[in-house]
């Protein structure tokens, strides 16, 4: 059984980020920590959490490397914009065919 021991300091941090936190994430994981302190196994806590039990481990060890960094999602994740150098273009197209969108789709499409 594999659980983690916080030290009086984190357990406080974590119990300020699981109440105050605007990411769902960090509350979710800040919890999954707390409870896995208070000796609640991995199969219990995957359930609680609705995550696999690979992602409870991989929260652990992403805690015991990086700490209270490990709690928030990691940068560069979801969906990439992908009209990303055409911004200025699009923005000029618009302007100028504003009460019909149908010339700016024809534009990007040539």
């Amino acid at each position: 059984m594999r659980c983690i021991v916080l030290k009086t300091e984190e357990i406080e941090a974590l119990e300020k980020l699981h109440k105050n936190s605007a990411n769902n994430a960090v509350r979710k994981r800040s919890q999954c920590l707390l409870l896995s302190n208070q000796k609640t196994t991995i199969t219990v806590l995957s359930g609680i959490f609705d995550v696999n039990r690979r992602t409870i481990e991989r929260w652990f060890d992403n805690w015991s490397k990086n700490g209270i960094d490990s709690l928030s999602i990691q940068t560069g994740r979801g969906v990439k914009t992908r009209l990303k150098d055409l911004e200025t273009v699009i923005a000029e197209q618009l302007k100028d065919h504003s009460s019909n969108l149908k010339n700016v789709l024809n534009y990007l499409e040539e």
